[in-house]
């Protein structure tokens, strides 16, 4: 989309005018279309007259007396951030994503904090609703539980580099989520490089549940994707041998109390929260209601992925992998 002339541009205009080029010539030498000089000449011109201030002034008050169009205001823009805020993607993922779905329609595009301020000039029950699909707040760091080192394990302080600074895909960082009054248990495991998520819903933290679990989601998976895993020092965990034995993984723990160290982890968890926050009874959630929680995260959008989705990127390495 054009932006408007300028006054050094006008002035050009009306020099070439009074020197008899024709419209092709003029927007051959401005770098515009010609259709952009008729249109100039049609809107500020008076017949063969053309005067740049008259022109100038005359654009300057069309745009004042032109009624206010925000953004949010396009039904087109705002179907589409209401669509997408249901789902609980972030103003970012909204904003990053329609900017590479529609890169040659501007006026679809919407910035994050466009999103932010319409949601708080919404009136109080519609504002309460959005931002219920907004993640709030920090997450704040587990309080030390106690747990100590598990026996057998190999430090993240032995991990290589070529995963920490994720550089290749199938090293993926595992945790447990539990509900309230441990009402059962979602095993998750987050691929490093992509952030894609799977997830198995659990009655119990046991060590030999849990490694059934992990093993159903990474077993279907070709060798490339199932190289490495990185879990804390939680005794569900204590089977990581067997893991290695049967998967042909490379298994890594991080130092007690540093949750940071499985940070992708640590923020998709939260992430799921949005769906299963604390208190909810997991006995209560079917495995249809994690998968479709799943599924909405891993096809929301990255800026890490230059806003493309997990499953997408996954999916383009390693076809009908998922």
């Amino acid at each position: 989309m054009a932006c408007q002339l300028t006054l050094e541009e006008r002035e050009v205009v009306s020099q070439m005018i009074y020197a008899g080029e024709s419209n092709v010539e003029i927007a051959r030498a401005m770098g515009r279309h010609r259709t952009t000089v008729w249109r100039e000449r049609q809107r500020n011109g008076d017949g063969d007259e053309y005067q740049a201030v008259a022109a100038q002034a005359g654009a300057n008050q069309r745009r004042r007396e032109r009624p206010l169009e925000r953004k949010m205001d396009r039904p087109e823009v705002k179907q589409y951030v209401c669509e997408k805020l249901k789902q609980c993607w972030s103003p970012d993922q909204i904003g990053g994503r329609v900017q590479e779905q529609f890169p040659d329609e501007p006026r679809r595009h919407v910035s994050h904090q466009t999103i932010y301020v319409w949601i708080r000039a919404r009136p109080q029950e519609e504002r309460r609703t959005w931002q219920e699909c907004l993640r709030r707040g920090g997450r704040k760091r587990p309080r030390n539980d106690g747990r100590g080192r598990l026996q057998g394990t190999c430090s993240i302080a032995g991990r290589p580099k070529v995963v920490n600074e994720k550089k290749r895909y199938g090293d993926w960082e595992g945790d447990t989520v539990v509900g309230a009054r441990h009402s059962g248990a979602f095993v998750t495991l987050v691929e490093r490089r992509t952030g894609y998520l799977a997830a198995r819903k659990s009655c119990d933290r046991r060590a030999r549940r849990v490694r059934g679990k992990i093993e159903q989601m990474l077993s279907p998976l070709p060798a490339e994707l199932r190289r490495s895993a990185t879990f804390d020092n939680g005794k569900e965990f204590a089977e990581h041998e067997l893991l290695e034995r049967n998967l042909n993984l490379k298994t890594y723990f991080a130092e007690p109390y540093k949750s940071w160290q499985r940070g992708l982890n640590e923020y998709t968890n939260g992430l799921l929260r949005q769906y299963f926050p604390k208190g909810t009874n997991f006995d209560c959630v079917s495995w249809r209601d994690l998968k479709a929680a799943v599924d909405q995260l891993n096809n929301r959008p990255r800026k890490s992925l230059g806003y493309r989705t997990p499953a997408e990127v996954l999916q383009s390495v390693y076809p009908g992998c998922i």
